[in-house]
């Protein structure tokens, strides 16, 4: 081959590869998913630091998520206009700022404070990273980008969140703070470095254009399964150290193992699901989904009071309650495809109000029945889940996996410096 014919191959090879800076983006996704998913671990070592109940602890997943699902709509409208690169890194340094503030933090309502200000950089940084990884991939690699920065998130999940747990137990839920702000100013600053200065993706228009769907009757209703489901879904998630209390003996590394195993069993189930959506149709599957969790969530009270049988019962748990996420995407794109990047932002939206919920529900439940019972708790609103997903799934074919990544975000990019 002459070096005049391998000299525009190679080109055209490197401009078909994922930019690097996806890869960064993917990473500051690991970061912010593993700060907000790392709360659940130390929820024990937050109730013993400030002396206050484990439902009271609770509350700072609550804020967290609210504040996200808040904060996600409303500031990436308002920054519509902005390059990706500047909204990304002001999220990023926001974010940074309140993972600071918190590891500072002298008493519980400070935490709260500094929380809130940590999710309102996450809540605006996330969405943006998505459809930022679909504006810098070529055509042909979008959904590929997009996927990888979703699974920063399931990353935080199966290790970020344990391995914070385990070091928090180890040496203290302050030191697990502080290296995720460590992490923090390393994703920023590669943002900034990696991420095209001028970095523009279409505007799905203001708050209005974006609420718009809900006036759809299916996506509405399948926006309440989502928020029902995954309120359920949540709860022994955001109390999963209460829960397993009898069988970790309150031992850290013993509750970081358990997430681990939630965490790959999610994964796991959450990529059969999105197989057997292809073939089955989304409506079944998450039907099947929520069967499976209100079994999961029935025999989990009866579980906890060995470590080999909770192993069992939160992977079983973990891979029916995260087969629900991507059949549920797929429903909803299905009842508006031409409005996909819309009724999925406010899908997330939704699924940080559920974590918000799980919160306030859970510790409700503790303090009406006990830690062990919210497995029954979590049960019930499983079923409502369930006949909600029964009674109001469209109608139109829901199976077809959106294959044109302008389904899932439309997307614009100059990449000048």
């Amino acid at each position: 081959m002459s070096s005049e014919t391998a000299a525009p191959r190679a080109s055209a090879a490197a401009a078909e590869r994922i930019p690097i800076g996806v890869f960064m983006l993917a990473f500051g996704v690991f970061v912010v998913g593993t700060g907000e998913f790392v709360l659940a671990g130390l929820i024990p070592q937050l109730a013993d630091q400030f002396a206050i109940s484990t439902g009271a602890a609770g509350q700072v997943v609550t804020v967290f998520a609210l504040t996200c699902g808040i904060a996600a709509p409303l500031l990436t409208t308002l920054t519509a206009r902005w390059s990706r690169r500047e909204v990304l890194v002001a999220a990023g340094a926001v974010y940074l700022l309140g993972s600071a503030a918190t590891a500072l933090a002298p008493s519980f309502p400070l935490m709260l404070a500094a929380q809130f200000t940590a999710a309102i950089g996450a809540g605006v940084f996330v969405p943006n990273a998505s459809v930022s990884a679909a504006a810098m991939a070529p055509p042909a690699k979008s959904g590929k980008a997009i996927a990888l920065v979703v699974t920063g998130f399931t990353v935080a999940v199966a290790a970020g969140a344990p391995a914070g747990t385990a070091i928090g137990a180890e040496a203290g839920w302050r030191t697990t703070l502080w290296l995720a702000t460590g992490l923090a100013a390393l994703g920023v600053a590669g943002v900034a470095a990696l991420v095209p200065r001028s970095l523009r993706v279409a505007d799905a228009g203001g708050l209005r254009a974006r609420a718009r769907p809900l006036a759809d009757r299916r996506v509405l209703a399948l926006l309440a399964t989502t928020l029902v489901a995954f309120t359920a879904v949540y709860i022994p998630y955001t109390y999963i150290g209460a829960i397993f209390e009898p069988a970790t003996s309150g031992d850290g590394l013993r509750l970081a193992l358990l997430m681990v195993v939630l965490g790959v069993a999610g994964t796991a189930g959450n990529l059969i699901a999105g197989s057997l959506a292809d073939r089955l149709g989304g409506a079944r599957v998450v039907m099947a989904a929520l069967g499976g969790l209100i079994a999961a969530l029935l025999v989990m009270p009866a579980a906890t009071g060995a470590f080999a049988s909770s192993l069992a019962a939160i992977a079983f748990y973990g891979v029916v309650a995260f087969a629900i996420t991507t059949p549920q995407q797929h429903r909803l794109i299905s009842a508006s495809p031409g409005g996909a990047a819309v009724v999925l932002s406010l899908n997330q939206a939704v699924l940080y109000l559920a974590i918000a919920l799980s919160g306030i529900v859970g510790a409700a439940g503790i303090d009406a029945f006990g830690a062990r019972a919210l497995g029954f708790v979590a049960a019930a609103i499983a079923a409502v889940a369930l006949l909600l997903s029964r009674d109001r799934a469209p109608r139109s074919p829901d199976h077809a996996r959106p294959s044109d990544p302008c389904a899932i975000a439309d997307h614009r990019v100059d990449t000048e410096q």
